[in-house]
């Protein structure tokens, strides 16, 4: 969720594709019972010495450092300064994920990978953050109810794309609005909800782009709509947004950019679109292989391979939303018939499953990577992750199945491993 924690600095202007910002969101967890503890602030105090809301490890430029999120039981690691290149980034969150790792083992804890713990209650085990932008946090909870699963269990891994005018601004996001409907696709990891298995593919979406239906503005059809300037941007989408909170947050703590929740971010502030809409993998080296896939398939968008930047900008949110929820609901078994967003990815002949057309989308954006397609091809064949944990899991898992299984999905993230891939 970013919300307070200021922005990765950015120097100013970053053109297209010449650095990325990386987030990803990981639980605390028992580490017998595998149950949520809520100890992130007890974390940084060991790493640092005092409650702080970001921890830069030994103080190194360059690194990968530590946020606090909404949740007391989530601790995101990120990007401190833009990587010009997401090689070698998979080693780095490596890294602290077995950092943060060493630190929790004392305490009794380890961090636990997927977006949705697979039996938390969240009514009675959420815990909100209590210290450094606590205000922000209580206003959002007086609004919303922060202790439901769509605030107070999800966990995600995001991208920032950045632009340099507002040219680049307008075909990044045209971009970004044609590929988000197809990405839980390739990263849904919340097929189980309350200990059962959830009917969805990808329950984390679900319950996020209805987490704050009291105020629509926010998330809107979490694809975005058709506004392609910042003036437009900051007078339609803003705007009505500021608008719908001003009742409930009088004093206009929430009047931020943070504010909006749709799957694309644009953020001004920091001159970068930030993709909300991923599930986080089993292991950083996953998350930053299907990034570098996202990434190469928006340049290609944006490079107008398949289709114009005018005719993207046509297609009707309503349309991408459908196929979201397409997406949302059977995960790369989606099938995509609509012609119109299969003309944008060069498929002129067929329908295809949303699968298949990410396996079509790999051979066509990244072909020769010698590390991303090899591993790409294989994660690809095996299904998302929610498919590999439903086969595992079957249709009604017990509480020690759920318990054997996402140990060993504990075990891949801190070893760096893939779940169930050969």
């Amino acid at each position: 969720m970013s919300t307070a924690n200021e922005p990765t600095p950015w120097s100013y202007p970053i053109g297209l594709f010449e650095a990325f910002g990386i987030e990803m969101e990981y639980m605390i967890v028992d580490r017998e019972t595998l149950d949520v503890r809520p100890v992130c602030d007890e974390l940084f105090r060991f790493a640092t010495g005092e409650v702080v809301s970001d921890v830069e490890p030994d103080g190194e430029e360059g690194t990968i450092s530590w946020s606090n999120e909404l949740a007391l039981h989530v601790v995101e690691l990120k990007t401190q300064r833009p990587a010009v290149t997401l090689d070698g980034l998979d080693a780095s969150f490596q890294k602290g994920v077995q950092r943060i790792d060493a630190l929790l083992e004392p305490m009794g804890c380890r961090l636990l990978p997927t977006a949705m713990h697979p039996w938390m209650d969240p009514d009675r085990e959420t815990r909100l953050w209590p210290h450094e932008y606590n205000e922000i946090y209580r206003v959002y909870d007086k609004i919303f109810g922060c202790k439901g699963h769509g605030w107070g269990n999800l966990q995600s891994t995001h991208i920032n794309l950045p632009f340099a005018n507002e040219d680049e601004f307008g075909r990044l996001y045209a971009a970004l609005r044609v590929v988000l409907p197809l990405l839980p696709a390739i990263a849904t990891s919340s097929p189980i909800l309350d200990g059962k298995r959830s009917p969805l593919a990808c329950a984390r979406m679900e319950v996020y782009r209805t987490n704050s239906s009291r105020v629509p503005m926010m998330a809107g059809l979490v694809v975005p709509e058709p506004v392609f300037t910042r003036s437009g941007f900051e007078e339609q989408i803003l705007g009505g947004l500021y608008e719908q909170l001003a009742p409930h947050d009088p004093q206009g703590i929430l009047r931020h950019e943070f504010a909006n929740s749709r799957g694309a971010m644009a953020r001004f502030d920091r001159g970068a679109i930030e993709i909300r809409v991923l599930d986080i993998q089993e292991c950083p080296k996953a998350d930053i292989a299907i990034a570098a896939l996202i990434i190469e398939l928006v340049r290609a968008l944006v490079d107008e391979r398949w289709i114009s930047s005018e005719q993207q900008r046509s297609i009707p949110t309503e349309l991408l939303h459908a196929v979201l929820l397409d997406t949302i609901r059977s995960g790369e078994h989606a099938r995509i018939r609509d012609r119109v967003l299969l003309d944008a990815f060069g498929i002129h002949d067929r329908e295809i499953g949303a699968g298949e057309l990410w396996r079509e989308i790999l051979t066509r954006v990244l072909p020769e990577h010698p590390v991303w397609t090899p591993l790409l091809t294989r994660m690809l064949g095996a299904g998302t992750l929610s498919t590999r944990l439903s086969k595992q899991l079957g249709v009604s898992p017990t509480r020690d199945e759920l318990r054997g299984v996402y140990r060993e999905l504990a075990d891949c993230l801190h070893n760096g491993e893939l779940f169930r891939v050969h």
